[in-house]
C-alpha cells in the first residue's frame, strides 16, 4: 500500500485556516486528520461541530476524526452528519467496543480505533476483523509536539503480526512525534497511514515538508 499521509489540522495556523487547508489540498496529501478533544478524557480541549462543518465545505480529501472523547456513541451520526469519512474511537473510552464499531458502519463511515501508548495489540485479537482502520498513539494523547515512544515500533509489529494472522486489510496508523526520520522505520515496521501536525505546518515549507514524508 502506498504510504497514506494525513496533516493534523490542531497544529495548523488558526488566524488563516483556510490557507492551509487549501494548501493541503494542493499538496500530496492523503487525508485530513482532525484531534477532538473534550477536556474529560484528554487535558485538552480542540474543535466542535461547526469549526468542522466550515473545514468540510474547503477540504477537498477525506477527514480522518479521531475522538478523545468519554462516552463518544453520543456524538456518531452528528460527526457523519459535519462531513466525517473516517471514525477513530479510543479503546480506553469505549464500555462496549463492538457496538460503537458497528454503529460507526452503520453511518456509512469507516471505523478506526486507536490505542494509548499504554494499551496492548492484543487488546483488539477479537475485534480486528471488524475494523478499518487502528491508530498507535506514539505519544500521549491531548498535546502536539511531544517527543516519539520508541515503544511505538513493537506495538506496531505486533498489530501488523495480527492483522497478517487475520487476513484482514486494517490500515495501521501512526499519531505523535513523526517526521521525515523515523517514518521510514515505522514503514518497515508495518504501518502503513502516518499522521503529522508540528513537523508539517511548523516547517518553512509544508507542502515540501509532505511531498518528503510521503516519499522518503
Amino acid at each position: 500500500m502506498k504510504r497514506i499521509i494525513a496533516p493534523s489540522l490542531l497544529a495548523a495556523d488558526f488566524g488563516n485556516l483556510e490557507r492551509d487547508i487549501k494548501m493541503v489540498n494542493k499538496s500530496e496529501a492523503d487525508w485530513f486528520h482532525l484531534d477532538i478533544m473534550d477536556g474529560v478524557f484528554v487535558p485538552n480541549i480542540s474543535y466542535g461541530m461547526p469549526v468542522i462543518s466550515a473545514i468540510n465545505k474547503i477540504a477537498k480529501k477525506p477527514l480522518d476524526v479521531h475522538l478523545m472523547i468519554v462516552d463518544p456513541d453520543r456524538f456518531i451520526n452528528v460527526f457523519k452528519k459535519v462531513g466525517a469519512d473516517i471514525l477513530t474511537v479510543h479503546y480506553e473510552a469505549c464500555t462496549h467496543l463492538h457496538r460503537t464499531i458497528q454503529a460507526i458502519k452503520a453511518e456509512g463511515m469507516q471505523a478506526g480505533v486507536s490505542l494509548n501508548p499504554h494499551t496492548p495489540v492484543s487488546v483488539l485479537e477479537n475485534i480486528i476483523e471488524d475494523l478499518d482502520l487502528v491508530l498507535i498513539m506514539s505519544v500521549n494523547p491531548g498535546f502536539g509536539g511531544q517527543n516519539f515512544i520508541e515503544n511505538t515500533y513493537k506495538k506496531v509489529k505486533q498489530l501488523r503480526s495480527l492483522i497478517d494472522k487475520t487476513k484482514s486489510k486494517v490500515i495501521i496508523e501512526v499519531d505523535g512525534g513523526v517526521n521525515d526520520v523515523n517514518i521510514s522505520k515505522l514503514t518497515e515496521a508495518g504501518a502503513n497511514a502516518f499522521v503529522a501536525g508540528s513537523f508539517v505546518f511548523k516547517s518553512d515549507n509544508p507542502a515540501k515538508t509532505i511531498y518528503n514524508l510521503k516519499n522518503a
